[in-house]
């Protein structure tokens, strides 16, 4: 197997504990551990989550904002500008064999050192900017923000050698759009299942009080396209039949505008004091999944895989989510998947849960060996490897570069060609 020196963007704050930033953290890891070089080019930003084996790159800071932010705003187009010449002095002085990029800024950011640099580039598709951008409200009037969103659908998987969509829904989306077929490969993302292995619930259920009443959880941000209305209001349902119920929502960092929105939604719904929401460090995680009966994935719709779909699936828990956003599970057999995208619909589905607590075990365990059978890192890197030896083997084809993965040999064949 061939070993590789890998520059991956991450045009995020970087280790952070959600979503896109733990997927990439965990990718990297894997690829490190399997014997390549893997330099992660990012933010200055970051939650100081543990990596390992792996360097990392920063832009160097603008201003005093040290928050975590999802989503866009004016100090990460600044970060973003930055990365192109971050990356491009990395690729210049790391050897660098190939450029893998996560999201849409990244690959922008890729695709131009990719051009300058004659490196191919991978772009690593995990949601669609249709699906998301509108709703984050920095672009107006929306009609713009839509416009945008769809032109960057259609350009940015053009920029990557090759594309790696998340899901086969989001395969069919990139072909839909024109993207040639053989540049695309459907590798889903992936989970550490043995992190998920041990959690202390009493520990969780002691700290605020739980005891033994049913628990609801939701882990993640706290940003629009995620439906936290959806289970809030949900909630005030499963609340009326169940009046012992909890809901936790656990970020890894909350937002001061997020906390003041839910808090005041969740006082109007006349469950705040059902309601917790707080957040946790990424070893704490796995103490408030194995405290929880239900974690809940509520965003209407999800082209990839949410990472919290994955920690739920890991830890053993019974899911409830929206069917068009956890898509790798099966209805009645690893989850419970609701339509239409409504707060009722969810509600139904939780209370039936909590009523069937046998059912709610079986799903937790049939979703956690799907887990480990299809989602482990280890596997999943084996077939990103697949995708790094054919973009440079395609490079070679075409004269950009040799096919060597070590600096000696790079080095040898450089001078044969100097002569």
């Amino acid at each position: 197997m061939r070993k590789y020196s890998i520059a991956m963007v991450a045009a995020c704050p970087f280790p952070a504990n959600h979503g896109t930033p733990a997927a990439i953290r965990e990718m990297s890891e894997e690829l490190a551990r399997r014997g390549h070089t893997v330099r992660v080019v990012t933010y200055p930003l970051t939650d100081n989550t543990p990596i390992n084996g792996v360097a990392i790159d920063r832009v160097r800071q603008i201003g005093f904002n040290r928050v975590i932010k999802v989503g866009p705003n004016y100090q990460r187009l600044i970060f973003d500008f930055l990365l192109i010449f971050k990356l491009m002095r990395v690729v210049q002085r790391h050897q660098i064999d190939v450029i893998h990029a996560h999201n849409y800024e990244a690959a922008l950011v890729a695709g131009i050192v990719g051009r300058l640099s004659g490196l191919p580039v991978i772009y690593n598709a995990i949601n669609t900017m249709i699906g998301e951008r509108p709703s984050f409200g920095f672009i107006r009037p929306q009609a713009l923000a839509v416009g945008l969103a769809k032109l960057l659908d259609y350009a940015t998987p053009r920029l990557a050698d090759a594309v790696i969509a998340d899901t086969a829904e989001l395969h069919r989306f990139l072909l839909d759009l024109g993207v040639a077929p053989q540049r695309v490969s459907t590798i889903n993302s992936g989970v550490r299942p043995e992190m998920f292995a041990f959690g202390n619930a009493s520990k969780v259920r002691r700290r605020f009080a739980f005891a033994n009443q049913p628990l609801i959880i939701y882990t993640g941000t706290f940003d629009e396209f995620q439906g936290v209305d959806y289970l809030l209001a949900a909630f005030k349902l499963v609340h009326q039949h169940d009046p012992l119920a909890k809901l936790v929502l656990v970020g890894n960092t909350i937002n001061p505008t997020h906390r003041t929105k839910y808090t005041r939604m969740a006082e109007k719904l006349g469950v705040a004091s059902h309601v917790t929401m707080t957040s946790c460090a990424l070893e704490e995680l796995r103490d408030f999944l194995a405290a929880a009966d239900i974690a809940v994935v509520p965003r209407a719709e999800s082209a990839g895989i949410p990472t919290k779909l994955l920690n739920y699936m890991a830890a053993g828990k019974a899911i409830v989510s929206f069917e068009k956003s956890a898509t790798i599970l099966e209805n009645g057999k690893t989850g419970r998947l609701v339509a239409p995208a409504t707060a009722e619909a969810l509600a139904e589905a939780i209370i039936s849960l909590l009523a069937d607590r046998d059912l709610a075990s079986e799903l937790g365990w049939n979703a956690r060996s799907l887990a480990l059978r299809c989602f482990d890192w280890s596997s999943i890197v084996e077939q990103i490897e697949g995708v790094y030896d054919k973009v440079l083997a395609e490079h070679v084809v075409k004269g950009r570069m040799p096919l060597v993965s070590n600096n000696q040999s790079r080095g040898r064949v450089r001078a044969k060609r100097a002569f």
